[in-house]
């Protein structure tokens, strides 16, 4: 992982300033001396910047996004707590972290601190920009606030405007944190119950019915008609992302999500997407209940020339994270049919 500072003050949609912000990236694969192989990655909600642990397949030698001849870049998101300035971060003024006072951070804010590195990193053109879920909602705001810069652009399981239902998921998590009492305290690990409790809100989101089906089967007997592995499993996701995770930064990350809305300020949503030049790519998956699929077949009707892809998979809005041969698939079908290429 690689660290930049930028000492510059960073303005915040909210209007809150920052006097600098820490920005953290991952670069696979080596940059051209023109800086013009870059494939950058833009991540979901608690993932960081190093996609190769958290999408393989995807990322490496002879994958669809190939590090022999491609850099792909991912940065962590502004209010993130892996590297990137967050709410773990220092307050300058008490010098103290920020816990949950940090400020309320948008799409927008991770977008302006993208920009700030790729022009700090000497790089103008971008060769293919991709994101899933909240990371879809990056690319998206990106591609559209700067449509010269990008080649192509792939957008998974996301959408122009985070929906009621997805906002309700948020409250319901927002809400999980609250119970925990020491949620608010100036502590590093305050809120870990809570975080517990809105991971399993959200596995419930992620996956499908059918998925749970299959993954936590078993048949009740007197002896055991109260212990079911969908409880435990729930547990065990809880704990495993409270372990790694903050729940202040959380909380950050689900309100910038509902901050997302590419019509916001300019116009209407399907004006925004016709200022998109990349080349597009737009996939669903078929069960995804967080984000269903007439959210990407609206992204594909009003973005110009885009061309959607339903990807047919178990796993519910997790889908775009699991189903990596059926994507990779996907992406390189699409450049040989447009005749495009990543070369």
């Amino acid at each position: 992982m690689e660290t930049l500072f930028f000492p510059e003050p960073f303005l915040f949609e909210s209007g809150d300033v920052l006097p600098g912000v820490e920005i953290s990236y991952h670069i696979r694969g080596a940059l051209s001396p023109n800086r013009d192989n870059v494939i950058w990655v833009c991540h979901a909600l608690t993932a960081n910047s190093d996609v190769q642990t958290w999408w393989p397949g995807m990322v490496g030698e002879e994958a669809v996004f190939d590090t022999s001849r491609f850099a792909v870049i991912c940065a962590n998101v502004v209010g993130s707590c892996y590297g990137t300035t967050g709410p773990l971060s220092t307050n300058p003024e008490t010098g103290q972290p920020w816990y949950g006072k940090f400020p309320r951070v948008s799409i927008r804010d991770m977008v302006k601190a993208h920009q700030r590195l790729a022009d700090a990193l000497g790089i103008r053109n971008i060769k293919m920009l991709v994101g899933g879920s909240l990371g879809g909602q990056q690319a998206l705001e990106w591609a559209i606030e700067e449509p010269e810069r990008f080649e192509h652009l792939v957008l998974l399981a996301t959408n122009a405007r985070h929906s009621s239902w997805g906002v309700a998921f948020n409250e319901a998590q927002r809400m999980a944190l609250r119970t925990d009492p020491s949620f608010g305290e100036p502590l590093p690990f305050a809120g870990k119950a809570g975080l517990e409790a809105a991971r399993a809100i959200a596995m419930m989101s992620y996956r499908s019915y059918g998925a749970f089906q299959r993954s936590q089967p078993d048949e009740t007997t007197e002896a055991n008609m109260f212990e079911r592995k969908a409880i435990t499993y729930m547990q065990h996701q809880g704990r495993k992302l409270a372990n790694r995770f903050n729940a202040y930064s959380y909380e950050t990350l689900l309100n910038a999500m509902d901050s997302h809305d590419v019509g916001r300020g300019g116009g209407s949503v399907e004006q925004a997407l016709g200022r998109i030049k990349a080349s597009t790519l737009v996939l669903s998956i078929d069960s995804d209940g967080l984000f269903p699929p007439e959210e990407q077949q609206f992204l594909a009707l009003f973005i110009p020339d885009a061309r959607y892809l339903s990807i047919k998979s178990l796993y519910g809005h997790d889908g775009f994270l699991i189903e990596t041969r059926a994507i990779a698939r996907g992406i390189t079908q699409f450049l040989l049919n447009k005749h495009l290429t990543l070369a």
